[in-house]
């Protein structure tokens, strides 16, 4: 069997004591980085075998793998934080599982776009998930298509490219279109400012971000 495990966003609290007994449980697991992932074992006194899975080997490591999980293994499925398969490796293995039938159970948790998007004080009853958007080829279509979705849109962000957004959405938007930068969430310095657009891109061209960032913005009324 595979499971899915999802680990702490930012703060170490942030996991379920189901989680935990059964990365004590597993045969292996497996980790987007198995450094990140170590850190996580050593708080919680977890000495587990780990190998990498990720995003540059996922395709050659996926028949091994199957093969483990075909001959009785256990294993468990970590990213470096949030829900394995969401912005994460996660998608081509559970579908090979899928295909082998291999079971496949996946753990509630952490992930950072539901605290964002409840936080932002922007409707959230209906919302689309857009994860990270193209850095190039692409982009300029998906503002066009996104410019006319009515629901609250989520975007995942890196910090060096989310002015460039935000100007973008103001391009392509309005620029009193209500967002909402969450950042570092759970973690010491975390941050939320709401407002319109315009603003929020002010205060980030003079106060350049830090850290993981989802953006929230208001649907075309």
């Amino acid at each position: 069997m595979l499971i899915l495990v999802p680990t702490p966003i930012g703060n170490l609290e942030d996991i379920t004591y189901r989680a935990i007994r059964l990365l004590n449980e597993v045969d292996g697991i497996l980790a987007e980085d198995t450094r990140q992932t170590a850190k996580l074992l050593k708080h919680y006194e977890i000495s587990k075998p780990v190998a990498a899975f990720h995003q540059h080997n996922e395709h050659k490591a996926l028949a091994r793998v199957i093969e483990r999980l075909k001959n009785g293994e256990t294993l468990a499925m970590v990213s470096d934080a949030g829900t394995p398969g969401i912005s994460d490796p996660g998608f081509l293995l559970v579908r090979e599982c899928l295909l082998n039938d291999i079971k496949v159970e996946t753990l509630p948790g952490a992930t950072a776009f539901v605290p964002a998007l409840v936080n932002s004080g922007l409707p959230c009853d209906r919302f689309v998930f857009e994860g990270f958007l193209p850095h190039k080829k692409g982009r300029q279509t998906k503002f066009k298509i996104l410019a006319q979705e009515e629901r609250t849109i989520i975007l995942y962000e890196s910090p060096h490219r989310l002015v460039k957004t935000l100007g973008q959405l103001i391009e392509f938007f309005e620029e009193d279109r209500e967002v909402c930068v969450s950042r570092e969430l759970t973690k010491i310095y975390e941050e939320n400012r709401r407002g319109k657009c315009s603003e929020v891109l002010k205060h980030y061209e003079e106060h350049p971000p830090k850290g993981e960032i989802v953006l929230i913005v208001a649907g075309r009324s």
